[in-house]
């Protein structure tokens, strides 16, 4: 059997349609009970959001090695962040937390082999209610165009609000999706669901071997430097538990290739010919690699200045890569919850910080573990005076009401800043040349109204050029 992902370039091609978020939530247990959902109507949609009525569900996993000799509660406080510890102490006094099947109560100290278990009424955030697109489909593997805010598989939080199970619903029971490659929840763009296990492992195979090239676009705070260029700083997670990288010397090597699409002025002035002027910009390849160039390039302290549209060519697969290599060069993702939160980052929002001088590893922690529970998560791009009012109030946190049926804290609603990340993943190709797909460029990309302005991009060739041979395993 020869599994196809299509022979003939598709760029471009157009959508078929089928038919939020706490960013300091990281639930870790995994389900092993189906949720009690009596109606095959799970989603309804208000106020331009995809809604999931509240279920009762269970969790389960066997306890770690890391939790071993360690008491419930202690592990509940520190690794599952979505409810107040009083709502897990209670749980464990009434059997919602069990242990083996048995209420054992908070200060049972776990050991190797136990099974902790949790059952809850389950409050998914809603998502964005645009429709999962599909831009390729053959017997083997569907192409789709993932919208912002949609995670790919049940995790934290989400299970019906997530791509498989949204595909699920769609396409029937017999139907079992299979992601071949990884998006984050706010990332947007193409994404490979396999629909049979050889298909995606005969993908995973190209993906791992390196020839399968990948392309995203990003905007971003500020005006980008002309040229290629190349960031090499290497990124340490900081926080396994929030999820949290940055440029460290210490962490793994990295490398992202990026090159300015187009650059948009706060003040726009059309020329004649409905073009922006601009100053002289270098044309040359810049590699940052914290030995020379990184004072060439902005910093991050841009609101006001504009943005750009800047491709992105990730040579490794590091966490997070694209927004953190962006964020060091001082243009960070113009609306990113995290890594363009001055909250979290300062005012210089981490620019040129490769040793974390200008903000420790432990601050940067503690100021994003209150993001989602008395601050919003606000990007530096919501303090333009050219975004409403609206966005800079409008976010999820904890909302003070709570659940009538189990007493769940409950948050509001996220706010279009927690629903759409401004990085998409633009186009897939085989490195030989096979098979290529190329979405269109989301909203967001495309020059504002009344500009002139790029609606697509070229070929990866110059991208691929200016990478050159980086030899190192991908995450």
């Amino acid at each position: 059997m020869t599994v196809s992902l299509g022979r003939v370039a598709t760029a471009g091609a157009s959508h078929q349609p089928s038919q939020n978020a706490n960013p300091a939530s990281t639930q870790q247990l995994t389900s092993t009970t189906a949720p009690s959902e009596p109606s095959p109507q799970r989603y309804y949609y208000k106020d331009g959001l995809r809604r999931v009525a509240p279920y009762f569900y269970t969790y389960n996993t066997w306890c770690k090695e890391r939790w071993r000799g360690r008491e419930l509660i202690d592990v509940f406080q520190s690794e599952f962040r979505d409810r107040p510890i009083e709502y897990y102490r209670e749980a464990m006094v009434s059997g919602q937390v069990a242990v083996n099947g048995k209420t054992v109560g908070p200060h049972y100290v776990l050991k190797n082999g136990d099974l902790i278990s949790h059952t809850t009424h389950r409050h998914e955030p809603p998502i964005t209610a645009e429709p999962i697109a599909v831009i390729h489909e053959d017997d083997d593997m569907v192409v789709i165009n993932k919208p912002s805010g949609v995670p790919v598989h049940p995790a934290g939080r989400y299970h019906y609000n997530s791509v498989v199970e949204i595909m699920k619903t769609e396409r029937g029971p017999d139907f079992a999706p299979r992601p071949c490659n990884r998006l984050d929840r706010l990332t947007s763009g193409i994404m490979f669901i396999a629909k049979h296990a050889k298909a995606a492992e005969q993908l995973g195979v190209q993906i791992k071997q390196r020839s399968v090239r990948k392309e995203y676009i990003a905007r971003v705070v500020g005006k980008f430097p002309d040229g290629e260029v190349v960031c090499d700083q290497p990124i340490l997670q900081i926080s396994p538990k929030l999820g949290l990288n940055r440029v460290r010397a210490n962490g793994k090597p990295a490398r992202t290739v990026f090159k300015r699409l187009a650059y948009y002025p706060p003040n726009r002035t059309p020329n004649g010919n409905g073009h922006q002027s601009e100053d002289a910009t270098r044309s040359d390849t810049i590699t940052v690699n914290g030995s020379d160039n990184t004072s060439q390039l902005s910093g991050s302290n841009c609101a006001g200045k504009g943005y750009s549209i800047v491709r992105c060519l990730p040579v490794t697969g590091r966490t997070h890569q694209i927004r953190v290599h962006l964020q060091f060069l001082g243009h960070p993702i113009q609306n990113d919850p995290i890594y363009a939160n001055q909250r979290v980052w300062g005012f210089e929002l981490g620019y040129n910080d490769a040793d974390g001088t200008q903000n420790s590893d432990e601050d940067v922690i503690s100021r994003l573990s209150r993001i989602g529970k008395d601050q919003v998560a606000e990007a530096v791009a919501y303090h333009d005076a050219m975004v409403d009012e609206y966005y800079k109030k409008k976010a999820e946190k904890m909302s003070g009401e709570v659940c009538d049926v189990c007493g769940t804290p409950l948050y509001t609603d996220p706010g279009d800043q927690e629903l759409c990340l401004w990085l998409h993943s633009l186009r897939y190709e085989d490195a030989d040349g096979a098979w290529s797909y190329v979405s269109p460029l989301p909203a967001w990309a495309l020059p504002p109204e009344g500009t002139s302005g790029p609606t697509q991009v070229g070929s990866l060739e110059e991208l691929v050029d200016a990478a050159g041979t980086f030899e190192v395993d991908s995450d």
